[in-house]
């Protein structure tokens, strides 16, 4: 393809993209597709001959697009959003543009600086203390994995790394509500998951503090060595917020790491009215919170904060000749900060996003977010047939259809939320609380307006009605 056509083409795609944002509505929010009907329209083998971008861009609308879910639409209230803006997607390409290969200082010096300032800036907006560093992951699960694998180096001077596991028996803690991602970092940093200890949690779905510090004493009678706490400013089940003062007093009593995953309710903190979630904080280790999820910046794009810099390079640091520079002391070079040694220009889509919103508009988006679940939640408690089944905090509101045998209530649910999912109108899943099939949404798109969030809510009242009358 010569610069011409390029151009040309882009120019297509840009339209085609612009177009997709404004009409993305009338897609269907979930495909109505069976497994295995994308890849048999795909040959089985690549081309021999290159092949027109004409053709290419046909099969990408005749084929992927009708196997697509769609993230973008504000009628996917399922999960927790991977989110975007317009901005953001405008730094992907400049991204794609520049190919940039951020391992170093040296290999994009205007791409580690950018993220030193972007990181600073975001550290401040949601208040975290200056105490803290920050560097841009991949994911939050590769951000926790980096807080367990600096806490095991620190709390062995490195030793691991150098000679690997003799007779530590390390344990790990969090809550029982918390993400899986906790246990998979266990497992991966060779502690493992019969070391990994849930906490039980109270009536909102929080850990228990007292809990928390039993386990640790009964574990440091047996021999174990408490390594991690990993405690949540929003669970991914219902967003409950762990006490991270109380949890943070018992880390430091104990000498153990402190790990606070905050990967979706963190940007709440941009709100000083939200603050109280993080009290505490500053007495934690390290924070994670994803822009990516609730920050408008396409995926992906992980914000991990930590106290001890230095012993979290010191976990990771391998230089061997051919990545030496004169310029090394001087810098950081990002590669030692985290598990991968290529690194892709993320801090450029997130200062995008930050300067075409502003603090305010991000602000503003978000209280009306919290709002919408607010207002879900009132209207669940106001109607006879459902109840709520979590408090909301947020935006994320979990709640259960109620009328009907009790022993038939979870196939209900799980009907009423099937029925609605292939419909294409609304896309939302569930959760399971009391040990109960529950329906859960989350309200999260960048495009969201209350009118989205009644039409679902009328969509599921009505769904729910026609099944109770059969």
């Amino acid at each position: 393809m010569n610069t011409e056509d390029f151009r040309k083409h882009a120019h297509e795609l840009v339209d085609w993209m612009a177009d997709y944002f404004e009409n993305v509505e009338d897609y269907p929010v979930l495909p109505d597709i069976q497994p295995g009907d994308i890849f048999k329209q795909l040959p089985t083998e690549a081309p021999t001959s290159a092949e027109s971008f004409d053709d290419i861009f046909k099969d990408f609308k005749d084929i992927i697009m009708p196997g697509i879910t769609h993230w973008e639409s504000p009628n996917f209230m399922a999960y927790f959003p991977a989110n975007k803006s317009k901005a953001s997607v405008l730094a992907e390409m400049l991204m794609s543009t520049l190919g940039s290969q951020c391992m170093i200082w040296l290999t994009s010096p205007a791409a580690a600086e950018l993220e030193e300032s972007v990181m600073n800036w975001v550290r401040d907006m949601l208040g975290l203390p200056k105490t803290f560093t920050g560097v841009i992951q991949d994911t939050a699960s590769t951000a926790t994995l980096c807080a367990i694998l600096t806490a095991r180096e620190r709390a062995t001077q490195f030793s691991v790394n150098e000679k690997g596991f003799e007779q530590q028996k390390f344990t790990v803690y969090a809550s029982a509500e918390i993400h899986s991602s906790i246990e998979k970092a266990v497992k991966i940093a060779g502690i493992g998951a019969a070391q990994f200890r849930p906490i039980r949690v109270d009536e909102n779905f929080a850990m228990l503090a007292d809990q928390l510090e039993k386990t640790i004493e009964q574990d440091i009678s047996q021999g174990f060595i408490p390594l991690c706490v990993v405690s949540a400013i929003g669970t991914t089940s219902t967003t409950a917020i762990d006490p991270i003062a109380a949890v943070s007093k018992i880390c430091l009593k104990h000498k153990i790491w402190h790990h606070v995953d905050a990967a979706y309710s963190g940007t709440a903190l941009v709100l000083p009215e939200m603050r109280w979630m993080s009290e505490g904080v500053e007495t934690a280790d390290s924070f994670v919170f994803n822009p990516h999820k609730w920050m408008f910046t396409n995926f992906d794009c992980t914000a991990y904060y930590v106290k001890d810099p230095v012993s979290l390079v010191n976990t990771f640091t391998i230089t061997p000749d051919y990545l030496k520079t004169s310029v090394d002391h001087e810098v950081k070079n990002y590669r030692d900060w985290g598990i991968p040694l290529g690194r892709r220009f993320r801090a450029l889509k997130l200062w995008f996003v930050i300067r075409e919103m502003g603090v305010e508009g991000i602000q503003n988006t978000l209280r009306k977010h919290i709002t919408l679940g607010k207002w879900l939640a009132t209207e669940v408690i106001k109607h006879p047939d459902f109840e709520l089944m979590a408090p909301v905090p947020l935006n994320t509101v979990c709640f259960r259809f109620t009328k009907g045998p009790e022993d038939q209530l979870d196939q209900l649910n799980e009907q009423i939320m099937n029925n609605i999912n292939k419909s294409g109108k609304l896309f939302f899943t569930q959760t399971k609380l009391y040990d109960q099939f529950t329906l859960r949404l989350c309200f999260g798109n960048t495009n969201l307006e209350a009118y989205h969030v009644e039409n679902a809510w009328q969509l599921i009242q009505d769904t729910a009605a026609a099944l109770k009358q059969e």
